[in-house]
C-alpha cells in the first residue's frame, strides 16, 4: 500500500522528492503515514479534504477483503 500512496502523492505535489511514506503494521491494522513538504500540504489535503478523502478511498478499495484494514494518515511537519 505504501507504494500506491507514494505514487499518488508524488503525482500531486510540486516537490515529489520531499514525499515520505512509512507503513506501520500492528496486529489489527496497517497505517500508512504520508509526509510532504509544508508548501504541498494544501495540495494533498485539497479543498475541504476532498483529495485526502479520495486517497483514502483508493487505498480502501485496493485493500484485499480478507486482510487487515489499511488507513492513511497525513502527518503535518512542524517547521
Amino acid at each position: 500500500m505504501d507504494e500506491l500512496v507514494r505514487y499518488i502523492a508524488k503525482s500531486i505535489v510540486d516537490k515529489p522528492d520531499a514525499v515520505q511514506v512509512n507503513q506501520v503494521e500492528t496486529d489489527e491494522e496497517i497505517t500508512v503515514e504520508l509526509r510532504v513538504d509544508p508548501d504541498d500540504m494544501g495540495k494533498v489535503i485539497g479543498k475541504q479534504g476532498r483529495i485526502a478523502k479520495a486517497i483514502r478511498t483508493v487505498v480502501k478499495a485496493a485493500t484485499p477483503r480478507d486482510s487487515k484494514p489499511c488507513y492513511v494518515e497525513i502527518i503535518e511537519e512542524d517547521e
